[in-house]
């Protein structure tokens, strides 16, 4: 009798596992952002994905004619869901906590990935990104800190009038601009000081 150890001593290496449906999908989606987060967009290959999901080239595009296919329902499948905002009764807390979850989905392997594809695709190419960034990233996050913006003006601690688009931009641009340009990696220290040297002025009530 061969156990599933020896049998799997025995295959070949680079030999296809037997997998169908679902399983060899998820198995290939997961493989692209491997790819993405380790190797980038311009390094991401069809035959690439195809070795680190143990399968072949063809079982790929099948399901995905193109490369810009499957990096778009890989990065569907695997962003992760920004779907409550924190209420640790301050704005203050609750956007430092909010920070630190906002770091955790860019340092994931999805977040990873789709920074590749932001910085690395072509204009016409990032197009074809374009939505997917939108309804996956910008709004949820935005819906968040606008979210904990207006639970303290209810509270009182944040001025009545702070509820310019722009004021909602300021922490997703400083964490992108200093991930890509200076190489932060956001520590919790540097998240409490953007939060306590930027943001709480920025929105603290005049009558502080």
């Amino acid at each position: 009798m061969v156990t599933s150890r020896s049998a799997a001593a025995a295959r070949p290496q680079g030999a296809s596992l037997r997998r169908r449906g679902p399983v060899l999908e998820r198995a290939i989606l997961e493989a692209a952002l491997e790819q993405l987060s380790t190797v980038g967009w311009n390094g991401l290959t069809m035959e690439g994905v195809a070795a680190g999901a143990q399968t072949g080239k063809a079982a790929v595009y099948r399901r995905w004619p193109s490369k810009e296919d499957l990096v778009a329902d890989a990065l569907q499948a695997g962003l992760p869901t920004l779907d409550e905002a924190p209420d640790h009764g301050s704005v203050r807390e609750d956007l430092y906590q909010l920070c630190r979850r906002v770091r955790a989905s860019m340092y994931s392997k999805p977040g990873f990935a789709l920074r590749s594809v932001i910085h690395e695709c072509d204009s016409e190419t990032a197009e074809r990104f374009h939505g997917l960034i939108v309804s996956g990233v910008i709004e949820p996050s935005t819906r968040l800190f606008r979210e904990v913006v207006q639970r303290g003006i209810r509270r009182g601690d944040v001025r009545p009038d702070a509820t310019d688009d722009l004021i909602f931009d300021v922490i997703p641009a400083m964490m992108m601009y200093r991930s890509k340009m200076c190489a932060s990696e956001w520590t919790d220290t540097e998240i409490a000081a953007m939060v306590d040297q930027i943001m709480v002025p920025l929105l603290r009530s005049r009558d502080s």
